[in-house]
């Protein structure tokens, strides 16, 4: 149960601070009975012993790092509102991040939650337990020590995160952009203009008419950032 229960606490959607201590603990206990079925765990023969803790720490690292690379994926739609907030002018306005209990963005609450659903709809959860399953075959207890090789290709993966969320703010971000430099141009040409009074309200409207207008491809994006997580959830377990 270490490493599934690992696993769990740092994937997004199990780890969320609204799902139940007892709802992990009996998950990880259903998926641990999974594990002794289909693969042949032996016992430590002395519990209490140097050897045991450190395969129990084997055995945590590999499940954070299965849950972490996912919840790297999960950043890009922050790094999305931050960019795009900013420009829209809506940076101060936050919410409670039911992920992880600490405000965010509140535009990226309504990114995050469109990307767990779209992850529950295309059965991430359930890819993922898979690959947790699949991994004591790869990394088998006692000898679970993530290589030099898995922490670089993780440190490599996180970088995907700022990618991804460029990519995602890009259509809104570039017409947000396009709108500031004319209303910075109208502002040198009528000085007496009251920037604010102007540039604020047209940044919201031309950014929620974009969010609307970009949100079909928007999503067709968020489900590639799904998919990019998973695969590189699986290199990590197959190399």
């Amino acid at each position: 149960m270490v490493r599934v229960g690992a696993a769990f606490v740092a994937a997004p959607v199990f780890g969320n601070v609204g799902v139940p201590l007892q709802v992990r603990v009996a998950l990880s206990g259903a998926v641990g009975v999974l594990v002794l079925g289909s693969n042949s765990i032996a016992p430590p023969p002395t519990i209490f012993a140097l050897a045991t803790f450190l395969a129990v720490a084997a055995e945590a690292l590999v499940g954070f790092a299965l849950g972490f690379i996912l919840q790297i994926a999960f950043a890009a739609p922050l790094v999305a509102s931050e960019v795009i907030g900013g420009a829209m002018g809506i940076g101060f306005a936050t919410s409670v991040d039911p992920q992880n209990g600490r405000p965010s963005p509140a535009l990226g609450q309504f990114f995050a939650i469109m990307l767990t659903l779209l992850f529950l709809s295309v059965d991430g959860h359930l890819v993922l337990v898979e690959l947790v399953v699949r991994s004591y075959a790869a990394l088998p207890p006692g000898a679970a020590w993530l290589t030099p090789d898995h922490l670089k290709a993780i440190a490599l993966f996180g970088g995907y995160a700022f990618f991804a969320g460029l990519l995602l703010a890009l259509p809104v971000g570039f017409l947000l952009l396009c709108l500031n430099l004319i209303v910075g141009m109208m502002s040198r040409a009528a000085p007496s203009l009251n920037l604010f009074a102007v540039g604020l309200p047209a940044s919201l409207a031309v950014g929620v008419v974009a969010l609307a207008v970009a949100f079909p491809a928007m999503g067709e994006y968020m489900l590639v950032i799904i998919r990019e997580g998973l695969n590189a959830t699986e290199r990590l377990v197959l190399g």
